[in-house]
């Protein structure tokens, strides 16, 4: 039987089955309960806070940009506070929101709470606001960029399968996990991730209006706690959301009593944890073989050596 002969091509067979009925179920799943209620009920009759939230993972920044958008645009609020519990993520979206944040602090004050952690690209798009509150125990910097794939050359020696690939120009499969890497292909990448820290480290200094080289001298990856980020001018304050909603408030010039109201995402009940979790999560990272480059304090999954 073929089961018998060929194990290894026989359960990566049956596993990519399972796991593509299982995508497709829950994509279906995801369309029959998401909710299309994305408005903001806005109460004009008093100035407020509007509360945008950013967690998990950064993949992708459309409702945090148009939340943004209409914070900035709608009256009665009169400041932002930007709420960060995220380890950062992908590299495009959080400058999306960093340059956001930018272009909204030239109308409306706009302050970044810290919770558990707001780290690497977490911190990144904190550094576009007017001021940044942590708590002390926040888990925060990691200043840096990440890169990895996986390799299945070996998966594919054992099951028997060779690859055959065409390419226009040498390095036009670069980080192709069906073979090593060249000290030069590394070289190349390390170049690019070293580019792109550059960036970081240029966006923060100038959110943070601090010198580049003092950023430079803390952008080697490490974390810090709030209490550490305060000390060396990273972190304006330490406190919670409530600190934070406050001090937005005051910035404004709103008196007496400040008021908060929270942007609306669209939901998509559980199914959403589900698939964010299993999907986009652990099997994302089992079979994603392309090279990516992240704003991401990811300590459990090194990049290859």
């Amino acid at each position: 039987m073929f089961s018998r002969r060929h194990p290894y091509l026989f359960f990566l067979l049956m596993l990519s089955a399972v796991v593509a009925f299982a995508t497709l179920g829950l994509g279906l799943l995801l369309i029959w309960g998401t909710s299309d209620s994305d408005l903001i009920a806005f109460d004009r009759s008093s100035e407020k806070v509007g509360v945008i939230e950013i967690t998990g993972f950064i993949a992708e920044a459309g409702d945090i940009l148009g939340n943004l958008k209409r914070f900035r645009e709608e009256e009665s609020i009169k400041a932002i506070v930007v709420r960060i519990d995220s380890p950062g993520g992908a590299v495009g979206p959080a400058q999306e929101i960093f340059r956001e944040i930018g272009r909204t602090v030239q109308s409306k004050k706009v302050i970044a709470s810290m919770g558990t952690v707001a780290a690497s690209g977490g911190y990144y798009v904190a550094a576009a606001a007017d001021g940044i509150v942590a708590n002390p125990g926040t888990i925060t910097g990691s200043i840096g960029v990440i890169m990895g794939y996986t390799n299945f050359q070996q998966i594919l020696k054992k099951i028997g399968l060779v690859p055959v690939v065409f390419k226009s120009g040498e390095y036009k499969d670069m980080g192709s996990p069906v073979r090593d890497m060249s000290d030069e292909e590394k070289k190349i990448l390390q170049e690019f991730v070293a580019k792109i820290h550059r960036q970081f480290v240029e966006d923060v200094a100038a959110g943070r209006k601090m010198e580049p080289e003092k950023i430079g001298k803390l952008a080697d990856g490490r974390i810090y706690t709030g209490e550490e980020a305060k000390a060396l001018g990273l972190v304006d304050r330490l406190g919670n959301l409530n600190d934070s909603i406050e001090w937005a408030g005051r910035l404004a010039g709103i008196e007496g009593k400040v008021t908060a109201v929270y942007a609306r995402e669209k939901k998509l009940t559980f199914i959403k944890y589900l698939t964010e979790t299993a999907v986009n999560g652990l099997l994302g990272r089992v079979f994603s073989s392309l090279p990516s480059a992240a704003y991401l304090y990811q300590p459990t999954v090194a990049p290859p050596p």
